[in-house]
């Protein structure tokens, strides 16, 4: 006897087999889909590309640094991420390529080969016969069916006919649609993004700027050639100039673009609405390629696009106006003229003057809510010089009331630095603003940027400007002036029945107005004068039972005294004395307030808009795109799949035609099958039922 067959040898999979289906499998896309969401969600919640210092202040230094480290300020380029899109693009190409073949097949199948006993095993059947012979039926069904959108073979075996059909094919093209989508989408992301620019980057040996200063100065390894396949950055063009070389903004620096072509900006319309908000703004400009012109107007939303290069508004900026300031000293002495433009510094005393902007139109909320507050909360004094603010004034400024927008005029800003290096940020408004019925110029200050802005609110006099109050501060600060207002105001203050009181008065009005001026004030003391000293000296030498009665006493005394010292300020300039009415009185309790305010201002001198030469410059983003064709390719191709896989359904149908025992009729049996079982398939059946084997039930 021969010896029995080995069996055949296990075959165990290979670790290539075993990654090709690891890659391939749904499962494992539907996973890294889902991580890629969850990704996505990070980089739009989290704002991408931002200054290093913005996340510091966000969130603190620990966690801005794990942040950084784990890439989620780029999120899109972050090697974490791209290797997780090659993943996904390995794997739904996979899919592709293992599915594709074997539907383009059974796009072609009609599966007319099927047994005729076959049919029995399906959901939906059904036997009649039909008043024909079998040649006669298989022209009738053919016809019906061809009427009703099905296309059909016919398989002719010896003892019957087998008609195969199918309607709803594209669902098997849905899949390869929405498949290929994602993959043409991904790809297309990759090549907009800033991965592109890091590998373009790597391969030209270019480095990234982390420095300032102008764009002229920086050197070659800086800049990428004009043949980067992808980019988008910033161009920022001043009127009546030109530019070639956009700003590729990236966490950790900056790295410049050479554009194939120079933007020249003619003009910068911006048009508003009558409370002063923008309504529209374009640039008008003229591209430079070699010897070639072209002109175009830019709009939002409306690009220019220039051999491939699409030319965007996104926004505008001051282009180096031309600025007319006033430094007013704070403490007396001749105010001093000065001109700079935007974006220049200069000398100022032991600091240096940095003119950083500014703001033709300023647009806010002055509504008034009944309730003695600004609505728009701008309470910007700093009264107690000791409570942080809870309102400020500007668009972020929270209100419970409707909002009255309007245009308060020009603003510029700046900043004073020391040998340090530290620096200060103000913000001053050209022309007084309406606040609370009055009328008020706008000083503010802070420390960071972190911060909002601290206003100092100097009330306007009678000719709208800022001269009374000046004047007024400035003789605050002269000794004599401060006893010549003591004794005035005590002349004024003593009753006739009492002289014996003028003598006290005085004293006291004298002792006021020196803590007040803040010249009894010791170096180094947090407490330099203004009503904080007074309120500092009741505490300090009052008996608490008196303090109340001691304190609106010695108010009362020091709003007279400077009353007086601002009469004799008029008088010395050459002015009529000032009156006695609601205007007046409503000017000096603001004085009185902001002058103790001043005290704390952390300049010698107020530095104010005396007019401007206005320079704009429009910012352009301009962007070579390869991949967003791809994405729109993409976003078709998935809106056609998915529509296709959820509302086509392909269906087939067999229908089986014998003798029958009666030469002149034929036996019929049908059945259909779906992809997706649903009721709707049981009313199409009965239709067909109806329409094939002429049965109405």
């Amino acid at each position: 006897m021969s010896a029995p067959a080995a069996p055949p040898p296990v075959q165990t999979p290979t670790a290539a087999r075993v990654l090709l289906d690891l890659l391939s499998s749904m499962r494992f896309a539907i996973t890294l889909l889902s991580v890629i969401c969850i990704s996505s969600v990070i980089g739009t919640v989290l704002r991408q590309s931002e200054p290093m210092g913005n996340y510091i202040n966000q969130f603190g230094p620990f966690w801005a640094e794990v942040f950084g480290k784990l890439g989620l300020y780029t999120v899109y380029s972050a090697p974490w991420f791209l290797l997780i899109l090659a993943f996904l693009v390995v794997s739904t190409s996979l899919c592709i390529a293992r599915n594709a073949p074997k539907i383009l097949v059974d796009l072609r199948n009609y599966k007319e080969g099927v047994r005729e006993q076959s049919l029995q095993a399906h959901h939906h059947k059904a036997i009649g016969e039909l008043p024909s012979n079998p040649a006669m039926a298989l022209a009738e069904i053919g016809n019906t069916l061809a009427a009703l959108g099905w296309k059909a073979r016919v398989q002719k075996r010896d003892n019957g006919n087998m008609i195969a059909a199918r309607r709803g094919a594209a669902n098997k093209i849905g899949y390869l649609s929405a498949h290929s989508a994602i993959v043409l989408i991904l790809i297309g992301g990759v090549l907009d993004g800033n991965a592109v620019v890091k590998l373009a980057m790597w391969v030209q040996g270019k480095q990234l700027y982390t420095g300032s200063g102008f764009i002229a100065e920086i050197k070659p390894e800086h800049r990428l050639s004009a043949s980067n396949p992808s980019f988008r950055g910033n161009v920022s063009v001043t009127e009546k100039q030109r530019q070639g070389i956009a700003v590729l903004s990236l966490p950790n620096g900056v790295v410049l673009q050479d554009l194939p072509f120079d933007i020249e900006l003619k003009q910068f319309k911006v048009d508003y609405y009558p409370t002063g908000m923008p309504k529209s703004f374009a640039s008008d400009i003229v591209i430079h390629d070699g010897g070639t012109r072209r002109e175009a107007t830019v709009k939002v939303n409306e690009p220019v696009i220039h051999k491939g290069v699409a030319i965007y508004q996104s926004s505008f900026e001051d282009g180096g106006s031309k600025l007319q300031l006033k430094a007013l000293p704070l403490a007396g002495g001749a105010a001093l003229k000065l001109e700079g433009r935007v974006g220049t510094k200069m000398a100022f005393g032991a600091q240096t003057l940095e003119l950083d902007g500014l703001r033709v139109i300023n647009v806010e909320n002055l509504a008034n809510d009944g309730s003695g507050a600004n609505a728009s909360g701008a309470d910007v004094r700093k009264v107690d010089l000791g409570e942080r603010l809870n309102k400020h004034l500007g668009s972020g400024a929270k209100s419970d009331g409707a909002k009255v927008l309007h245009n308060v005029g020009p603003s510029f800003s700046y900043k004073l630095r020391d040998a340090a290096g530290q620096a200060r940020e103000f913000n001053n408004y050209m022309v007084p603003v309406a606040l609370d019925g009055q009328r008020l110029f706008l000083a503010g200050m802070r420390e960071t940027p972190a911060e909002n802005f601290r206003y100092l609110r100097m009330p306007a006099d009678e000719n709208d400007s800022l001269d009374s109050w000046l004047r007024l501060r400035q003789a605050l600060a002269d000794p004599q002036l401060r006893d010549l207002a003591a004794r005035a105001y005590a002349v004024s203050a003593t009753p006739a029945a009492q002289p014996k009181m003028q003598e006290q008065l005085q004293l006291t009005a004298q002792r006021a107005l020196t803590l007040f001026s803040g010249a009894a004030a010791k170096p180094g003391e947090d407490v330099k004068g203004g009503l904080p000293a007074l309120s500092q000296f009741i505490e300090r030498d009052v008996p608490e039972p008196e303090r109340q009665r001691v304190s609106e006493v010695l108010l009362r005394i020091l709003n007279g005294s400077l009353f007086e010292l601002h009469q004799l300020a008029r008088e010395r300039a050459g002015l009529k004395p000032a009156g006695t009415d609601a205007a007046a009185q409503a000017f000096m309790t603001q004085a009185v307030l902001s002058l103790s305010d001043s005290l704390y201002y952390p300049a010698p001198m107020l530095l104010q808009l005396d007019g401007f030469e206005q320079v704009q410059a429009s910012v352009f983003q301009v962007a070579r795109a390869p991949g967003q064709k791809l994405v729109y390719l993409g976003a078709l191709l998935l809106i056609v799949g998915v529509f296709s896989m959820l509302y086509i359904k392909e269906r087939r149908l067999w229908i089986w035609i014998a003798p029958s025992a009666d030469p002149a009729s034929s036996q019929v049996r049908m059945a259909m099958s779906s992809t997706r079982e649903s009721p709707d398939n049981a009313t199409l059946f009965a239709q067909l039922k109806a329409a094939v084997l002429k049965d109405p039930t």
